[in-house]
């Protein structure tokens, strides 16, 4: 049973980060108009780099499963905040689905952190948080 598991927590493990992968890339991309748009809701766009690191390198550090439980409790933190900031306002079409979906990903991200990162990682390799 126990390898079973360990390929359920690769496979969320490869499916959890997508998102995040995405949208730091995209956020690279679009660095002007991504700031323009953090700015416009408050938050300050020196921010966006941080942003950016968190998104693409820890999207990549989950999927790799590196560093996992540290990661994943600051994915899970963003998560709640980037709710609250950019998804709160419920007037605003979709955003009760956005606001919702943060908050399932959040609590994907602390069962992660719960859990760890299964023995297909290379926290595993190397000791860590295990």
């Amino acid at each position: 049973m126990k390898k079973l598991d360990d390929a359920g927590v690769l496979v969320a493990r490869i499916l959890m980060p997508i998102l995040f992968i995405v949208a730091g890339w995209g956020k690279i991309s679009g660095y002007a108009g991504t700031q323009q748009y953090m700015e416009a809701m408050g938050v300050p766009g020196f921010l966006l780099p941080l942003i950016i690191l968190l998104e693409l390198g820890g999207g990549l550090a989950i999927l790799f499963g590196f560093l996992t439980r540290t990661t994943a409790i600051i994915t899970a933190v963003f998560t709640i905040l980037t709710a609250l900031l950019f998804h709160s306002d419920f007037s605003q079409g979709p955003n009760s689905i956005m606001y919702m979906k943060n908050f399932s990903i959040a609590g994907g991200y602390l069962l992660l952190a719960i859990f760890g990162p299964g023995a297909y990682s290379i926290d595993r390799v190397l000791k860590k948080n295990w």
